[in-house]
């Protein structure tokens, strides 16, 4: 059986459109018909090659998407031919069967546990979870990487609790997913901080009570403004290490805490003060938003499907497979929040 998919073949250039031999499948995998694929942040970094030079070109790319099941490899017990699936970057239960290979004309072309940027995948067993009931296989590509990243940061990891005040630094996917999951939580204000005009304005639905624009104010003081003496919570989504710093800045002292979920370029450099450790203030990291796919995802699905926040506008129209690269351009620009490939799209 062969494929289509979007690939990696040189960083900086244009993804190239390519029909792959499909593997035997090994125990633990399945083989999915991809409906629709998201793309983040770390695929752009991937294509423009902020983390370095990438050893494992021609590679596949996506890592979150959904689709529906046509073949499972022996031993597989979570999923079933027929069944809708998210898949997602993030273990869950079930079989991990690392990375496969596929053929492209005689080239070998390497893939992780999952990977979404084509027709049909193979799958590790524990990077599929079942689509949860209220949500569509389009808004579903969520529950892949933006929310239980997003909310997990919230949730799992900051515990926000109903009148916390919180400022999300960088509201794409993944902070309008904080800014939703803060506004589930009860905290007040949700500040959200970004320097596109059209990001300010989608955080202000989907639950921010406050913006600020970074390029025409200082930062910290327009949260302190906002929140005298600071904020209790600050989530980290842009991947600058500056906003980083200005964001242990802008928690109170005694208890105030910060997450940081943006990956930073290859070489860059956090500076802080120990200091800030003195005053009471946490610095934390995360993977993922501490989401564990088999409990935190059908209740994430249930919070998107609640019908508070349009969530489908946090997606893009649609892009063809073969628009991809564009996709990413998008993306990179902040045009889109989150893009969408279609996959019946020609």
């Amino acid at each position: 059986m062969k494929t289509e998919a979007a690939l990696l073949v040189e960083q900086g250039k244009p993804l190239v459109l390519a029909e792959l031999s499909i593997p035997a499948l090994k125990p633990g995998q399945v083989l999915v018909e991809i409906a629709y694929s998201g793309a983040c942040g770390t695929q752009v970094m991937e294509w423009r090659g902020d983390k370095g030079p990438d050893r494992w070109l021609p590679h596949c790319l996506g890592h979150e998407g959904t689709g529906t099941v046509i073949d499972a490899g022996a031993g597989v017990t979570k999923v079933k031919e027929g069944d809708a699936v998210v898949l997602s970057w993030i273990r869950g239960g079930g079989a991990e069967t690392g990375g496969c290979k596929y053929d492209w004309d005689g080239k070998e072309v390497n893939a992780g546990g999952v990977t979404t940027f084509q027709r049909h995948a193979v799958v590790s067993e524990n990077r599929l979870t079942p689509l949860p009931a209220g949500l569509t296989a389009e808004t579903a590509i969520l529950l892949g990487c933006a929310a239980p990243t997003g909310m997990g940061a919230v949730h799992n990891v900051l515990q926000a609790r109903a009148g916390d005040s919180i400022a999300i630094f960088g509201t794409g996917g993944i902070g309008l997913n904080a800014c939703m999951a803060a506004a589930f939580a009860g905290a007040i204000p949700i500040i959200g901080i970004d320097p596109k005009e059209s990001r300010r304005e989608l955080a202000k639905a989907y639950g921010a009570t406050h913006v600020i624009d970074p390029t025409s104010e200082d930062v910290v003081d327009a949260i302190k403004a906002i929140a005298p003496g600071g904020v209790d919570l600050a989530v980290e989504a842009s991947g600058s290490s500056k906003v980083m710093a200005g964001a242990v800045e802008a928690v109170r002292g005694q208890g105030g805490r910060v997450v940081v979920i943006g990956n930073a370029k290859l070489g860059d450099d956090l500076t802080i003060s120990p200091s800030v450790f003195n005053q009471g203030k946490s610095l934390m990291g995360t993977w993922g938003g501490d989401s564990a796919p088999d409990r935190d995802y059908a209740r994430f699905g249930k919070l998107l499907a609640s019908g508070r926040f349009p969530i489908r506008g946090l997606l893009s129209d649609p892009y063809s497979l073969d628009q991809a690269t564009q996709a990413l351009e998008d993306l990179a620009a902040g045009r889109v929040a989150r893009p969408l490939i279609d996959m019946s799209k020609r």
